[in-house]
């Protein structure tokens, strides 16, 4: 391709809407444009490198007995309406001129599980592994981050159907498996966490997670052991402390005027945080609770929702907070307060706490569980912290770090197959559900993590495998005959040669091509300049663009190969 015809309006000045480091470079660097919050058009530079991430992902589903499909966009209410997941506020919702409803798909669960309980009918057609590449939609709240959090983006879901747990089991492992060697081919490093199935529901399901400053998920992991999972799902290892050897004193009623918060009462009365039990009030499916954990740690609602067995916790408003309680937000209290309470482990050891009276403007000092209030539950309901000890070890503690999800795997089980009536034969001849796991890739998302994962101060750095070409070649002065009769004659070869080449033969000054060159990230560099009368080229990779090397345009030919060679 000659730069001279390619549509890539690069920009100099560094976008404003742009936060991330792959939004501001895919920006600048005209792979892709913004079209509304969410939505992105691909450029052709972005258009290349995302085919080549999804060929990767088709080349590694297809090793691992994927059959690849084409399922609707469009998809019938009625079905989400079968396996309940139709009240999801992710949904984009559409009506036809019957106003029929649909859903454009943010997945596709549901539409796979009818079109294979409609034509599979024995065991002895399982185990089947279909997946395709397509776009989704999700009606999120907050988009942000470019291609890292869009309304309308590109993915690759497949879904197993198994027989028995051993299949389901050997399916799960076969992506696991492709997964590694997708992202690994993809030029990133990963790290794969214990994660929360969300409204996918499910048994067992593990994330793939890029490191990044930037990313959105809190990640904890072992400093020993190398366990890791997601601050939803993150356990606190080993028992909590046994309770303090202070005595229990008289519990005593205090004014707290406007202390709603732990920092403004722990204050007002000079106590640490760790003095204060918070008290939190939610819904689940329907029902009131209260949540308590210590005034400094945060409630994980997850853990919350998986000791109630609810299919949903929602923490409630503050007019319910009145009915439950008899005060406002902030002066709840366990004591006398007339519903389920359950409570995090650390709170089993608390001696003459803080809390909220149930009554505006009042705390009660000298609280102790067990002799003041009763508890339904004890669980692990707080988000882990650094220092936390690992639960899959005896020695290691938790590190915190950010991630970027680029892929969920997940044991589905019978979830979808029982709501939705898909049934097998099995070798006795009962009827049984079949076994399902799902796995998704956010494709356009994963291009976005290579570039937050390999660039420098200067522009992208793309690997080989799925750089828009493998090399550019630099014509310093298309109007030295010189010069463009060397460039000309690399890039005819190399083009038989089938490497994909890009010739920067525009008519603009050495330093914007320069710039546009490192901004664009193409790995293998060729400069056609003033040495070309002596018919040398100066050869570089982006990687490494100070380790400049003289060549003849042969040796330059062979140093391309070598590095494509590996690739």
């Amino acid at each position: 391709m000659r730069a001279s015809q390619l549509y890539f309006p690069t920009l100099r000045e560094m976008p404003a809407e742009a936060e991330l480091i792959s939004h501001q470079l895919l920006l600048r660097g005209a792979f892709i444009r913004k079209v509304s919050a969410g939505v992105y058009e691909f450029l052709p530079l972005g258009w290349r490198v995302l085919r080549k991430v999804e060929e990767i992902v088709r080349q590694e589903m297809d090793r691992a007995g994927g059959q690849e499909l084409l399922l609707p966009s469009l998809q019938p209410a009625e079905l989400w309406q079968e396996s309940g997941r139709d009240a999801l506020d992710i949904l984009m919702r559409v009506k036809d001129r019957r106003e029929r409803e649909h859903f454009l798909g943010p997945t596709h669960e549901e539409i796979i599980t009818d079109l294979v309980r409609r034509d599979v009918r024995s065991y002895r057609e399982l185990p089947l592994r279909l997946y395709q590449i397509q776009t989704k939609f999700r009606d999120e709240p907050r988009p942000r981050g470019g291609l890292i959090r869009c309304i309308e983006f590109v993915m690759k879901d497949l879904y197993s159907f198994d027989a028995d747990e051993a299949g389901l089991d050997a399916s799960y492992r076969a992506m696991y498996d492709a997964y590694c060697r997708i992202f690994r081919r993809c030029g990133l490093d990963f790290m794969i966490v214990e994660a929360e199935s969300g409204a996918i529901g499910g048994s067992e399901n593990l994330e793939f997670q890029i490191l990044s400053e930037s990313g959105e998920d809190t990640l904890f992991h072992c400093t020993a052991c190398g366990y890791a999972a997601n601050v939803e799902r993150a356990s606190i290892g080993r028992r909590q402390p046994a309770p303090g050897s202070e005595t229990p004193g008289e519990r005593a009623e205090v004014e707290t005027p406007g202390m709603r918060t732990v920092e403004q009462v722990t204050a007002f009365l000079k106590v640490p945080a760790s003095r204060l039990i918070k008290t939190l009030l939610y819904r689940a499916d329907s029902e009131p609770v209260a949540a308590l954990v210590r005034g400094d740690r945060d409630l994980n609602e997850s853990k919350l929702r998986r000791l109630l067995g609810a299919e949903s916790v929602e923490m409630a408003d503050a007019e319910t907070v009145m009915a439950i309680s008899r005060a406002p937000v902030g002066f709840a209290g366990p004591v006398s307060l007339g519903i389920r309470i359950v409570a995090d482990e650390e709170v089993r050891g608390m001696v003459n706490a803080v809390t909220g009276a149930n009554k505006g403007d009042a705390h009660l000092l000298n609280v102790n569980p067990g002799r003041d209030f009763e508890i339904f539950a004890w669980g692990d309901l707080r988000n882990v912290a650094t220092g936390d000890p690992c639960p899959r070890c005896e020695s290691g503690i938790y590190r915190e770090a950010s991630g970027i999800e680029v892929g969920h795997i997940f044991k589905l089980g019978t979830k979808y197959s029982d709501s939705m009536n898909a049934s097998v034969q099995d070798e006795a001849g009962n009827l049984v559900p079949i076994l399902m796991g799902c796995y998704g890739i956010g494709v356009t998302r994963t291009l976005a993590s290579v570039v937050e994962f390999s660039h420098d101060k200067d522009g992208i750095i793309w690997p080989l495998s799925v750089a828009p070409y493998h090399t550019i070649i630099v014509l310093v002065n298309p109007s030295d005959p010189v010069q463009s009769e060397l460039a000309e004659s690399l890039y005819a070869r190399l083009s038989d040669q089938h490497v994909e080449v890009l010739l920067d033969d525009r008519n603009e000054r050495s330093g914007v091509k320069f710039k546009d060159a490192d901004l664009i990230g193409i790995p293998l560099q060729v400069v056609v300049g003033r040495t070309a009368a002596e018919g040398k080229v100066e050869f570089r990779t982006r990687k490494d663009k100070s380790q400049k090397i003289l060549l003849t345009a042969e040796e330059a030919l062979e140093h391309i190969a070598e590095a494509l060679k590996g690739d």
